[in-house]
Order: C-alpha cells, then sequence, then structure tokens
C-alpha cells in the first residue's frame, strides 16, 4: 500500500466529515483536483506552503483506494505529485493526526519520516 498524504486546516477536515467528503480546499479547487504529497515530499509540502499555521491534521491515504481518479502529474521540479481528480470519500482516510508547528518546522508523525 502506497500512502499519500493531504495536509488540511483542522477546521475544514471538520466540515467534511460531516459532508462525509472533501472536495478541496481553496487551491485544490482553483486547480480542478485535490493535491497530495507522498512521504518524500510532504515535508517540503508543508514548508513551503503551511510554514508557520497552526490547527493543522495530517490526513494519510492509500493511494491504490482512490482508483482511476488519482493521477501521478509533473510538479515542483519534474517530480510527479499525486493528484485526485473528484472528491475523497472521509472512509478513505487512513487516518488523520495533528500536525503541530513547533516554532521553526512542523512536527510530522514518525511513521511518515521513516
Amino acid at each position: 500500500m502506497t500512502l499519500i498524504f493531504k495536509i488540511i486546516d483542522a477546521g475544514t477536515y471538520g466540515a467534511a466529515q460531516k459532508l462525509g467528503q472533501f472536495l478541496g480546499a481553496e487551491i485544490d479547487l482553483k486547480d480542478g483536483y485535490i493535491h497530495f504529497s507522498t512521504a518524500e515530499q510532504v515535508v517540503e509540502t508543508a514548508q513551503r506552503h503551511f510554514a508557520e499555521r497552526h490547527n493543522l491534521l495530517l490526513l494519510a491515504i492509500s493511494a491504490e483506494a482512490l482508483g482511476a481518479d488519482l493521477k501521478w502529474e509533473p510538479s515542483r521540479g519534474g517530480q510527479l505529485f499525486p493528484h485526485l481528480y473528484g472528491p475523497l470519500a472521509i472512509t478513505q482516510v487512513n487516518w488523520a493526526k495533528p500536525l503541530a508547528w513547533n516554532g521553526t518546522t512542523h512536527d510530522f508523525p514518525t511513521e511518515v519520516l521513516a
């Protein structure tokens, strides 16, 4: 199983849980797909787009569970990033864990950094 990750505001995730699906954050809606990162990419994603932000969660999702709606497309530096062209069902989230800002960087769960 290949886990991919989404950094999301805790309030946004709470609203998605009530709906049963996540349609995307502002940037996702603008781009037409939900942005995800691999374990190798997610720390840099957090540094570039979420520095000094609090009240965040890190979601882990099985890439295989997303089926044909998940596309691997070149982005930052030509790396392939997972993009979901459709909603993310909350039932597809393997886990959601706090992504705390420690004043310098975010504290990632150990299983992401392993």
